[in-house]
């Protein structure tokens, strides 16, 4: 492997130098490798009152580049500092008060940026003096700086080390926009919690759905998902339909299981096994054709999710198991080992499809009348009429169509006693009922 070919040296630069650089456009706190912010109100304030009682503060990384004729700073390292710097002098939104110590003061009190500048005073904030290093060098190599710097502190989760690398990739661009779409549901539901948000778990999750789905088995995560982000010519055609599936397999539980956070079926693991066998069901034609089994379904899924959590709390007091808990062991196992790997995922979803599988009705392999079954259907017919009672419109060999009684979606056959004569118009707006 060569050695990095990078610059860097270190200089000073002011509060106000900064706050200058970001007004004109030059300071670029948002380069495509940068992860979201994590700092909370309280972080910023201790921040500011480092800065008002001059303590000294680590040094910011920034890659210095040109654009359009301009010299542009991406800051690698440091964005959430500057972030909380603009923010206070109202330069972004977000503005805030610290509490802290003016200088010569001896009573602490809370402080804001309009307050520092009616006592003349702002000159604490914007004279204050930070390391800067200037790194330069190929693109590829700023981003490996990025992802080494932030490997201590709040490090990088693995999702966020894989948009450093990828953040180009059309994959991941997908998975994101996915994201945003289902990240009210998975905060609604408990499956992740807004910190994880922040650090785009939801983001991971969803590149995990997606390719799983699409592949139409488990994956081992970090393996394949770096993978298929490092591909520059990814089919569009496959993210595509792995995105429809995706949304589809969601949707699905969604409606299907509206109280699934009463389980444990909400934590990512857990959650990830049930909605990849859902899209299994989907692509194999089976469903939930009543209510009643979809009720049963929930009944037998929220009762399972108790005896596993009931097991685990047996394992904890060191309590005698009896055989007939072997099935909760079994699951239980798969959730707390190794639980990326292929074979647990592979054996957790084998179980919950043990369980939801018989419950499942499979769709008509015919999903539409045969041109002999629409002979028969019409010369047998005494009187061929639109069957809808609200309709009754006399009906034409050339211009009529065979509806499902019971929805072909709910799983209805194309059999000719489950067939009734409509005209497009109704057969069209009667839909799944």
């Amino acid at each position: 492997m060569s050695l990095p070919n990078l610059n860097h040296q270190q200089n000073t630069k002011t509060i106000q130098d900064l706050a200058n650089l970001y007004e004109k456009g030059h300071l670029n706190l948002e380069p495509g490798f940068q992860r979201q912010s994590v700092w909370k109100e309280k972080d910023r304030a201790k921040l500011m009152d480092s800065v008002i009682r001059n303590y000294p503060l680590p040094a910011i990384f920034l890659y210095c580049n040109r654009r359009d004729g301009d010299v542009v700073y991406d800051v690698i390292d440091g964005k959430q500092r500057i972030e909380s710097f603009l923010m206070f002098m109202g330069l972004k939104q977000g503005r805030y008060e610290t509490k802290t110590q003016l200088p010569g003061e001896d009573e602490v009190q809370w402080i804001s940026w309009n307050q520092l500048k009616k006592w003349k005073q702002q000159s604490i904030v914007t004279g204050y003096k930070l390391p800067v290093i200037e790194v330069d060098g190929e693109f590829g190599e700023i981003v490996e700086v990025f992802v080494r710097i932030n490997s201590t502190g709040k490090a990088l989760t693995g999702q966020e080390k894989r948009h450093a690398k990828y953040y180009k990739s059309a994959f991941l661009k997908e998975a994101a926009r996915l994201a945003g779409k289902f990240e009210r549901y998975f905060l609604e539901m408990g499956v992740m919690g807004a910190s994880h948000i922040s650090r785009m778990k939801h983001v991971e999750l969803i590149c995990e759905l997606m390719l799983s789905i699409h592949k139409g088995d488990p994956i081992n995560k970090k393996t394949a998902l770096n993978k298929i982000m490092a591909d520059s010519g990814v089919d569009m055609r496959q993210v595509n339909r792995g995105a429809r599936l995706t949304i589809s397999a969601l949707n699905r539980v969604r409606r299907m299981f509206p109280k699934l956070k009463t389980t444990r079926f909400v934590k990512v693991t857990d959650f990830y096994t049930l909605t990849t066998l859902i899209a299994k069901f989907e692509e194999e034609g089976l469903i939930l054709a009543d209510r009643n089994r979809n009720r049963l379904a929930w009944d037998i899924l929220s009762v399972f999710s108790n005896k596993v959590d009931e097991l685990r709390e047996k394992l904890k007091k060191a309590q005698n198991l009896g055989t007939e808990q072997d099935l909760y062991r079994q699951y239980l196992l798969t959730v707390t080992q190794a639980t990326d790997e292929v074979n647990q995922r592979r054996l957790r979803e084998s179980i919950v499809r043990s369980l939801l599988e018989s419950l499942f009705a499979k769709k008509d392999a015919q999903r539409g009348f045969s041109d002999a079954q629409r002979r028969i259907l019409w010369n047998t017919s005494a009187d061929c009429r639109c069957q809808n009672p609200k309709c009754r419109k006399r009906l034409a060999w050339e211009d009529f169509t065979i509806d499902h009684i019971d929805p072909y979606s709910k799983g209805g056959r194309s059999r000719l006693e489950n067939a009734a004569l409509m005209c497009r118009s109704c057969n069209s707006s009667k839909g799944k009922k």
